[in-house]
């Protein structure tokens, strides 16, 4: 799919408005993206990975990241499950609104307004999952405050881990569709 160009668009409110503007068909884009904002512990992002192959999944890695992409934890994690991955990086956030400008963007988060077990997700959405030690940064959190989510817990706990999360609600959407294209 080509990349969708917004001359004099610089920030990522103009990005979003832009982006509203623009229609996509549905053969080009991916049923399911999971999004890793920042992330920091490489076997996190190895076992999302190999999660998102199995499923079929479109894993986007927005930078910085808080490792190389050949950390041998990271490898190790995804084991041999990287040749049926797919995968986009990208520079920042703005980079990746910039390249996606369709979908619905469903923020993971302990702040999130409702459970996620609420809502009736959309083919082609994006779930954003921020750094396991920050979460999604609050200016990203404010842009996108309509769809935030969370996982119930109990209230003294601080949060899941990151792949955890990520496979909860990943299964959670593949559920609502009826697993497709899994056996």
């Amino acid at each position: 799919m080509p990349v969708q160009e917004f001359p004099g668009v610089r920030t990522v409110q103009q990005v979003v408005a832009a982006a509203a503007q623009v229609v996509i068909k549905k053969d080009e884009i991916k049923m399911l993206n999971i999004v890793l904002v920042e992330p920091e512990i490489p076997p996190n992002t190895g076992n999302v990975a190999r999660l998102c192959a199995a499923t079929g999944a479109c894993l986007h890695l927005v930078k910085p990241l808080g490792f190389d992409l050949s950390d041998r934890q990271l490898k190790r994690a995804g084991l041999d499950y990287w040749h049926m991955l797919d995968i986009k990086i990208y520079e920042n956030f703005l980079d990746f609104e910039e390249k996606n400008p369709a979908g619905i963007r469903y923020l993971a988060t302990t702040k999130g307004g409702k459970a996620f077990t609420d809502l009736r997700f959309e083919p082609g959405s994006y779930f954003l999952f921020g750094r396991e030690t920050k979460g999604l940064a609050p200016e990203i959190l404010k842009l996108y405050q309509d769809t935030t989510i969370r996982l119930p817990m109990k209230k003294d706990a601080r949060s899941l881990n990151l792949s955890n999360a990520v496979a909860i609600i990943a299964y959670e959407a593949l559920r609502q569709w009826g697993y497709p294209g899994l056996i």
